[in-house]
């Protein structure tokens, strides 16, 4: 067996970030996370980064904006995976100044991490989020630096607790919003499994220089589709309100940030069907459960059992 390469992942106490951390741990990889002595000391993440020394992680202080520290911590590595939130994902070229810098990165992964951002058709704000992650794309490229994007779609702790109903914290008994007519296809993969396939990408030559799309067959649902799976788990029918596209576009015009950027991405994953409606292509994808058959992944139907 050839060495696991050793990796760094920056933004790793971050909603996704601690995910593909404890997976690279646990796979194996020497695994080393960039963190700041602000968060180290924070009570808020002393569980989180006792875990993390539990796993073995070795903890490198160091910050984005600190591009010395960002340099010195590549130089110790093989595979960069940055995980940073979406307010920092234009700030990513801070990363790809120190991977040209430091030299002999195998391969970085951008802050991807949901739709594939060549192939959606997103209105404003989401549009520009999604740009920004183009850019970064497009930046590394121009580079020459090897990479792989990985489009996990929808994070399942995030849209399936609530059935994508906007303020709830628990799925929908009685009515459930429904946007545009229920029917383009989503997918919905769980936060861990994420981490997982992330981790199996990173010595695959099969994954260099492609989009790793997470699309395992039984978590691909449509609105409608998911709301009849939890209708089928209570054995009620819930009241559904559809609401037209047209609505839904003025709602987005008229919503503050954070709601709009949420709705706008609803938008585009419910309404457009922008997960689902392309064919993955060699010349420019991989899919995850194709290349990783063995990865038992947690279904959309094993999901919502929790909430029953």
């Amino acid at each position: 067996m050839a060495e696991k390469s050793k990796i760094l992942i920056i933004g790793g106490t971050g909603y996704i970030g601690k995910f593909v951390v404890e997976a690279s741990a646990k796979a194996g990889h020497p695994t080393f996370a960039l963190v700041r002595e602000t968060t180290v000391n924070d009570p808020a993440k002393a569980n989180l980064i006792e875990k993390f020394k539990n796993l073995g992680v070795t903890l490198l202080y160091g910050d984005l904006y600190n591009h010395e520290s960002l340099v010195k911590a590549i130089k110790q590595v093989d595979v960069v995976i940055s995980t940073v939130g979406y307010l920092q994902t234009a700030d990513q070229t801070k990363i790809i100044a120190a991977i040209k810098e430091a030299g002999k990165i195998k391969r970085f992964f951008p802050s991807e991490f949901g739709n594939d951002v060549d192939r959606v058709n997103a209105v404003e704000p989401a549009k520009s989020s999604f740009d920004t992650k183009v850019q970064i794309r497009r930046a590394i490229e121009a580079e020459g630096i090897p990479h792989t994007y990985v489009s996990s779609n929808c994070f399942a702790g995030y849209f399936l607790p609530s059935l994508a109903q906007p303020g709830a914290t628990s799925p929908p008994r009685d009515k459930v919003t429904i946007l545009g007519d229920g029917n383009p296809k989503a997918v919905f993969n769980k936060e861990e499994d994420i981490g997982t396939y992330t981790i199996r990408a990173v010595d695959d030559p099969r994954t260099l220089n492609k989009v790793l799309f997470l699309k395992p067959p039984q978590n691909i649902y449509s609105f409608n589709e998911l709301v009849a799976l939890w209708e089928k788990k209570i054995g009620k029918v819930l009241e559904k309100v559809y609401v037209p596209e047209d609505k839904l576009l003025k709602d987005i015009e008229a919503a503050p940030i954070p709601i709009n950027v949420i709705l706008a991405i609803n938008h585009s994953v419910f309404v457009n069907g922008d997960q689902t409606k392309f064919e993955i292509e060699p010349s420019f994808g991989v899919e995850a459960y194709e290349l990783y058959p063995d990865v038992k992944y947690t279904t959309v139907d094993e999901y919502l059992d929790q909430f029953v």
